[in-house]
């Protein structure tokens, strides 16, 4: 399903696209419901003048500029002030993808072109692809002034929302750096790399949510929920004899998958 149309603009071209959710929430969700009859609990908006039960095409945005007092502010009032330029993703500058830390991304969308733009659009992938670089840029979506990274793949463009400098938490809990060995080093480098496979993202299944499924598949027939048996403890004694015997586990497994 298209979330927007816009236009990614550099220098003097302007490339047309759709921008698509990249992604979907498949997650159980609960409702909440009173102990006594199980019935669902319903919220209520009111208004906090005159008590009444307000729907919502009678809602209105608005902002508190001084104690109780609201300016309205509507859809059309936050288009007009866009200007042209802002509804275009405008690319501010190029950049390594290893330089940006995973922190900064927040949304992904995948990027299509519009009728026209096919050509443009190819161009800027096929280029940021041979130079292994990504596209900065910014884009007013909503009431924000959003920053951007545009990612090139082998199947096409992904535009994922960043979050700023500003909004990003320093680094809380530090932790003292112990000494580390060069065997113990090497013998984690090879426990790495006897678990180097391709990333293939179809391998991954959200395995709770499919016991949860399960779960409510029981209640719902009435039986007993059996708990899960508990896993053995993973105690790590000696930290070369932990990584040998990973190393050895990793090997097997390689070689009967």
């Amino acid at each position: 399903m298209i979330s927007r149309k816009s236009v990614i603009t550099f220098g003097m071209v302007a490339i047309p696209i759709g921008m698509y959710t990249a992604t979907q929430d498949n997650d159980i969700h609960f409702n909440q419901l009173h102990k006594e009859d199980n019935s669902r609990i319903r919220y209520k908006k009111t208004c906090a003048h005159c008590g009444k039960e307000i729907k919502s095409e009678d809602i209105v945005k608005g902002f508190e500029y001084d104690k109780d007092n609201y300016v309205v502010i509507t859809d059309d009032d936050i288009e007009k002030i866009k200007t042209e330029k802002e509804k275009s993703i405008q690319i501010l500058h190029f950049a390594q993808l290893n330089q940006i830390s995973p922190v900064y991304y927040e949304k992904t969308y995948q990027a299509v072109p519009e009728a026209g733009g096919e050509k443009a659009f190819e161009l800027l992938r096929s280029a940021l692809m041979a130079e292994q670089k990504i596209a900065i840029g910014k884009a007013v979506m909503g009431t924000k002034d959003t920053l951007m990274a545009i990612i090139p793949r082998e199947e096409g463009i992904l535009i994922s929302t960043m979050f700023y400098a500003d909004d990003i938490k320093e680094l809380q809990k530090q932790y003292t750096k112990p000494e580390v060995s060069e065997q113990e080093l090497n013998m984690a480098k090879i426990l790495i790399n006897s678990m180097d496979t391709p990333f293939d993202p179809s391998k991954y299944k959200d395995e709770y949510q499919t016991r949860l499924r399960a779960l409510i598949e029981t209640k719902i027939s009435g039986k007993e929920v059996i708990a899960s048996e508990p896993d053995s403890p993973n105690k790590v004694i000696d930290l070369m004899e932990a990584l040998k015997a990973s190393v050895d586990k990793a090997k097997k497994d390689k070689e009967t998958a």
